[in-house]
């Protein structure tokens, strides 16, 4: 196991990115996810977060938002190497109105950021999924895109970006209008089989 969140103690660093707000303070503004300690799935601990968390980010091509983000680095762990390691994920959408948006898993390192855009994860709807979402990461240039960067000349390729991340989390791509409503993660795992 190379990451597993299973939410028993509290929100393990998962947080919602408020772009809007950060360009105010001139600083990333992080909104911790809520924790709730029954509920999820098996009836286990889960974390939340909803549109008053998060905002689009204008920079990103095309726009994205990024309700749920965790770096590596807040919970004292090193990059890791995401390169052929199976995802499971439970997402699960109250009242969510994503308005045509799909979600992807994205990782970022060095100022690049690459969005998983061949797996688009499907969300379950008040309800959780009887099983994980997955898929494997694969360095596949067909299943990704670059959304940013903040050395465009120079972004960091594909490959590095695996081999090494610094953060992870998903995003909503493509949405008509506001996207609104709760989104949970009631658990998440990235493994390596041999």
């Amino acid at each position: 196991m190379i990451i597993s969140n299973s939410f028993e103690k509290g929100p393990e660093t998962w947080c919602s990115y408020e772009y809007h707000a950060s360009m105010v303070a001139g600083q990333n503004i992080f909104i911790l996810a809520t924790w709730e300690a029954e509920g999820g799935v098996g009836n286990g601990g889960y974390v939340w977060v909803d549109q008053s968390r998060w905002s689009c980010d204008a920079p990103e091509k095309p726009l994205s938002i990024l309700p749920l983000i965790q770096y590596r680095g807040w919970a004292d762990e090193d990059p890791v190497d995401l390169r052929g390691a199976e995802l499971a994920v439970y997402l699960r959408g109250d009242d969510l109105a994503l308005n045509g948006a799909e979600c992807y898993f994205w990782i970022h390192v060095g100022g690049t950021r690459w969005h998983c855009s061949g797996h688009p994860i499907a969300i379950s709807h008040g309800r959780w999924a009887d099983e994980p979402v997955r898929f494997r990461l694969m360095e596949d240039g067909a299943e990704w895109y670059m959304s940013w960067s903040k050395t465009p000349e120079n972004p960091a390729p594909l490959g590095e970006v695996m081999a090494s991340a610094h953060s992870h989390g998903f995003s909503f791509v493509g949405f008509g209008g506001e996207v609104h409503g709760r989104l949970s993660l009631g658990g998440f795992e990235i493994a390596k089989h041999e």
